[in-house]
This record gives C-alpha cells, structure tokens and sequence, in this order.
C-alpha cells in the first residue's frame, strides 16, 4: 500500500476518563477518515488503567497501587499505571491490512519502536514465548510478556525471558474499527514500590542519547507511517481540544463507577 498520510496528534495532559473517551472517538475518526490515526498523550496525575475485562476487586487488593486513581479501558491486557509512560492510542479501519489480525497492528507498532530503540543503543527485541515466561496472568501488563511485547535486554547480561518489559499493547475490535492502547514505560513509577514498580527505558539505559519521549514518539510514528510507504503528519491542534464537547460528554460513562466496577 503505498500514499495517502498517517495523522497523529500529540494530545495535552488528561485524566483517565477524558483520555478514554477520546480514545473511542479517534476509533470513530478513524472510520471517517478510512485510515489509520494516532493519539499520542499523557496524565495529570499518575492513573491505574484497568483492562476491560479485569476484575475492580482484584486491582482495589493490590496493596502496591492502593490509593491511585483507577480508570477502565475499553479494550482488553492487563492494568497499566501512566504517568511514567508515553501512552498511544491507534485506531484502524478492519478493512486496512492493519486490521485484518489481531497480531498484525501489534506487529507494526511494536516492530517499529525496537528499530528505533535499537538505533539508541538499547539491545531491544521482541518477546517471543519461552517456558521461563512470567505468569501471564499477572495483573499488571508489565509483569507479564505477551508475544510481541517490546522487552529490552540489561547490558553486559545474556537475553532472559523475565528481561524487562517496556511496550505494552491491548485492543479492542469496536464495529468496523480496531481500537489499540499502548504504553511506553520511560521511567519507573516512584509513586509505586514492590513488584508494581518496573524499570523504564531511564534506567535500562546504559549511555545517555539525549532521548524524550517527543523525540521517540517522532521517530516511531515516522517509520510506522514507512512500512506501507505513507507520510506521517502532525497535526496542528490536540484531538481532545477539537473534540472537546464529545469528549466531555462520553467521558462521563468511564467516570461512572458502574462503568469501572462492570467486571
């Protein structure tokens, strides 16, 4: 597949119910567009996003994220805590060949952000099932390791299945789009301790690059867009400030504690 243009927006800061909402309208914008589109952002207040098909009780005795705000998302994986990360949101009509399987829109988004790592200097790959494998029923997507998640190996240490895990993905097939969240661990989550704190990529690197989460997010989305020969292009404004009367209105439902407590 070759022209047309990949839009993504660089979203402002937002609670978890907001980022939700505007989550299910870049799926709908999506579908209008007849493309794949892109939300990139991140949250005022370090969050707990529970997957969507995860038990509430489950994440309330967890001892190690007690006290942090818990928002559900809609599509499935296991819980993520933000504020640490750089979150993504894809969307994709099924019609695309990004659409067709479940693997497929993992792939792209995965195998492009271990390119760029790799050109950072981190010994980055994709995870592939060993017997070694952490529980996969952990309830925290970066305790566990899914085929295709981003992991990073520690320097001067062999390739290890429980190597750190620092991209994490889960969908949603909604109607007649695939709606994909993403989280990129950039730093450890000092607000949380035991074994709910992960190492991001700050502490995994072992010479500094001068890397933000702009510049990755810039150099991933771009060679994204290079693997069906498309253009990737910014937009002006942030999706959620362009949508604001929608957003406001759906994010409603993620703030209704019926909505969380639903599983």
């Amino acid at each position: 597949m070759t022209g047309g243009v990949l839009p993504v927006w660089w979203d402002d800061a937002a609670d978890g119910p907001t980022n939700m909402a505007a989550d299910e309208l870049l799926a709908e914008e999506a579908d209008r567009r007849g493309s794949p589109v892109i939300r990139l952002y991140s949250w005022t207040e370090p969050t707990v996003s529970l997957g969507g098909f995860q038990q509430l009780a489950e994440a309330e005795s967890y001892s190690e994220i007690s006290g942090l705000p818990i928002v559900r998302r809609p599509s499935g994986g296991g819980a993520i805590i933000h504020g640490t990360d750089l979150t993504y949101a894809a969307a994709v009509p099924k019609s695309h060949p990004w659409g067709g399987t479940t693997q497929t829109l993992y792939d792209v988004m995965h195998e492009a952000m271990v390119a760029v790592l790799r050109e950072l200097g981190f010994d980055a790959r994709l995870h592939r099932p060993s017997d070694g494998d952490p529980p996969s029923n952990a309830l925290l997507c970066f305790s566990r390791r899914s085929p295709g998640d981003v992991v990073v190996r520690r320097s001067g240490q062999p390739a290890m299945p429980t190597d750190p895990k620092v991209m994490g993905s889960a969908q949603r097939r909604l109607g007649t789009t695939v709606l994909q969240h993403g989280s990129l661990l950039l730093t450890a989550c000092l607000q949380v301790g035991g074994e709910a704190r992960h190492e991001g990529l700050t502490e995994l690197a072992d010479r500094s690059t001068g890397w933000t989460a702009r510049s990755l997010a810039d150099r991933w989305t771009a060679r994204v867009a290079e693997t069906i020969e498309i253009v990737r292009e910014f937009q002006p404004a942030p999706f959620t400030s362009g949508h604001l009367p929608e957003v406001d209105a759906r994010a409603s439902r993620f703030r209704d504690p019926r909505w969380t407590a639903r599983r």
